[in-house]
């Protein structure tokens, strides 16, 4: 049997990440954490001037909020709307450094692999009594760790998807990356001479393509001679716009109103269904050929293009580990079929704990957003949720495994998928008791 004693290991300081050594802590349990970054929270911070559209009382994790509390801390406004650097300073930095949870976290710490001791992918004689084998690179220095069950909460975020179409790079795309952020820059502050007065693209339908173009119109107001277009792969522009007044979330529902008003503006050109195939360098400027509608279109004289297309979770790190993913979203099996943007597009989601999240590999959970693979439709309350049952399963508390709860906001979208004609993904027999529809984007 594997020892008991050894730590539950958790990939990734984030807020799943940090959610689950909450429970673990709680529970008395030993783990040990890796996080790639030089703090915790490293991704949130690439993004620290985005202001999410989710309240304070969303993003944080009960079992973690009780302990913070213990310790003397003041917890923010419920109903307020952090940035991702106030996330990370007033809430995963005053966590992380709680007396129970410090001594567990190694930062500058990068998974390489995970594996059962000493047994390939292919070794099934013995397997779960073998401890999991945990490869990183630490001070420069590649490192070994023992544990007894593995949580990878890595997320997506530092494996974006490529602008070009179908999935992979289009033409150039890599040889004129260093006119290319994957993310949300920060251009009205720190980056705004790369962008003020130029002639920006930006690629995406989600709210991180929004979030971009809605900065990028102020920075147009102040240097008019800022150019804005907007590639998107939806049939129409109007897909994007989600449900405004309708949406339990009221900032999120803003995001719609005020790109309908944008896109009305005529400030920016919009080309959709528009698939990027190739980019090149001009004297003008990068060209960017495609198809529109069935034609090829080029956009001429490009300065920056800004992609927001989603991501992919890393699978390198877990290819010795026996998981059981969709082939469509790489999402853990048993949760495509509540979250596949095929076939819903308003994010709801059932509640869903330990049970759905298995693999074959014994005590090894994927959790967070990674566990959504490609979907982008994941919200920090869900991985709350996923962390709490999967702790209570490894700690033998069956009963408070099973009995998982999910409460999250409307959005006030609810659209059918092909195939699913007169059908609602959002009616009351798709969503039980306890649940309440919504995830982040249903139009990514």
């Amino acid at each position: 049997m594997i020892d008991k004693r050894l730590p539950v290991a958790i990939l990734g300081g984030g807020p799943v990440g940090l959610a689950a050594a909450a429970h673990l802590a709680r529970r008395k349990m030993p783990f040990i954490l890796f996080e790639a970054g030089d703090s915790i929270g490293h991704n949130f911070l690439s993004w620290g001037h985005v202001r999410v559209f989710s309240p304070w009382k969303y993003n944080i994790d009960k079992m973690a909020e009780e302990l913070l509390l213990a310790s003397g801390w003041t917890a923010p406004n419920k109903e307020g709307l952090p940035t991702g650097k106030e996330l990370v300073e007033e809430y995963f930095m005053p966590f992380a450094q709680l007396p129970a949870i410090a001594p567990g976290i190694h930062l500058k710490t990068k998974v390489l692999s995970v594996g059962r001791k000493g047994l390939d992918k292919m070794k099934t004689h013995g397997r779960e009594h073998r401890p999991f084998s945990i490869k990183v690179i630490q001070n420069n220095e590649v490192k070994y760790y023992e544990a007894s069950a593995v949580l990878d909460a890595t997320g997506t975020w530092n494996q974006p998807n490529p602008i070009g179409s179908g999935g992979v790079f289009a033409e150039g795309e890599q040889d004129l990356g260093e006119h290319i952020f994957y993310g949300i820059p920060n251009v009205k502050g720190e980056s705004i001479d790369r962008y003020k007065e130029k002639n920006i693209v930006v690629v995406g339908g989600g709210h991180s393509a929004i979030n971009a173009l809605l900065d990028l119109a102020e920075v147009q107001e102040q240097y008019p001679a800022t150019k804005l277009n907007w590639v998107l792969r939806k049939a129409d522009v109007s897909m994007v716009y989600g449900g405004q007044d309708a949406d339990a979330l009221e900032a999120r529902g803003a995001l719609g109103i005020r790109i309908e008003k944008l896109v009305n503006s005529g400030k920016l050109n919009i080309y959709t269904p528009f698939h990027i195939l190739k980019l090149f360098k001009t004297e003008k400027g990068i060209q960017i050929e495609g198809d529109l509608n069935g034609k090829t279109e080029s956009i001429v004289g490009v300065d920056e293009i800004i992609s927001n297309t989603g991501a992919r979770p890393n699978l390198n790190m877990i290819r010795e580990v026996r998981t059981d993913l969709d082939a469509a979203l790489e999402s853990v099996f048993d949760l495509a079929e509540l979250i596949d943007p095929n076939i819903h597009s308003c994010g709801t989601v059932r509640p869903h704990g330990e049970a759905e999240l298995r693999h074959p590999e014994k005590d090894f959970y994927i959790v967070g957003s990674k566990s959504y693979g490609r979907a982008p439709t994941f919200l920090m309350a869900t991985g709350y949720e996923q962390v709490r049952s999967v702790v209570a399963y490894l700690a033998g508390d069956f009963d408070a495994a099973k009995k998982v709860e999910l409460d999250l906001p409307q959005t006030g979208v609810c659209n059918s998928g092909a195939g699913l004609e007169g059908a609602s993904c959002c009616g009351p027999e798709n969503v039980e008791a306890g649940v309440e529809a919504n995830q982040t984007a249903c139009c990514n």
